[in-house]
């Protein structure tokens, strides 16, 4: 079983993958964490794999909520593993994901990290990687997801993940105050380049975007601060206050 948590992608990409090798089944949280009360049976000795971005180097809230309130039924002999995906380090998100799970009662086994091209642009000084950079990152996924695999498979429990420099600081101080002040939707807007095709509205993975009377984007309060509607948009009409103007957009070209 992989549940996964995406926006631009990445993590949904990473989920394919693994789900391609192990002939594996792949549960988006998005839609399912709408159910107050999710229920998966599992499979005795089956593997749990958690694939998710990195939220400013902690794990997502929507991922933490679902964690906490999921109910997975046989779950004796199942090893859980976290795949986060992060445009350079994770701080220790990997120590966060693990507490949750130590918290469930489940089995923990190993934590990875696989770099991607970056996504968050609703800060100053935040943007995408250039043309370059996002070539060079996908160049090696490849082999980066053949590794995690490969220590999966082997049945490994250790921590496989780019921590970066201050990652105590990232994680224990900037993390708790991004979740709770920088995630509001109510900056979101569109500009007058929309043309009201309703892309955001059919993209959110949470359903939070609908058109009001005059077909203009409209955000609910039900937000992940994913991004997609931002990176979707075939216009560059959806924006985050004065935070996106003139930054790029990103949607993983490998996606399916």
């Amino acid at each position: 079983m992989i549940f996964c948590f995406s926006g631009t992608g990445n993590s949904r990409y990473v989920a394919q993958v693994l789900a391609c090798h192990w002939n594996d089944r792949v549960e988006m949280i998005g839609p399912v964490l709408t159910d107050s009360h999710p229920v998966f049976t599992l499979q005795p000795e089956e593997k749990v794999v958690w694939v998710f971005p990195v939220y400013s180097w902690g794990v997502p809230p929507v991922v933490v909520e679902f964690m906490r309130k999921v109910t997975l039924d046989v779950v004796n002999g199942c090893h859980h593993y976290m795949v986060c995906t992060c445009g350079d380090d994770v701080g220790l998100a990997h120590r966060q994901w693990r507490r949750i799970v130590r918290g469930r009662g489940w089995s923990l086994r190993g934590t990875f990290s696989v770099q991607m091209p970056n996504t968050y642009t609703l800060m100053k000084g935040f943007d995408v990687d250039s043309p370059d950079v996002v070539k060079d990152k996908l160049a090696v996924l490849p082999s980066r997801l053949d590794e995690v695999i490969g220590s999966i498979g082997r049945g490994f429990g250790g921590d496989d993940v780019v921590t970066g420099s201050w990652a105590w600081v990232k994680s224990r101080i900037v993390y708790p105050y991004f979740v709770r002040f920088c995630m509001s939707p109510r900056p979101f807007h569109a500009t007058g380049d929309c043309i009201g095709c309703g892309k955001c509205v059919r993209e959110c993975p949470f359903s939070n975007v609908t058109m009001d009377s005059c077909s203009h984007p409209r955000w609910g309060s039900r937000c992940a601060l994913c991004l997609r509607c931002y990176h979707i948009c075939p216009q560059g009409a959806v924006q985050y206050g004065k935070s996106t103007a003139g930054k790029g957009q990103y949607i993983c070209p490998l996606e399916k």
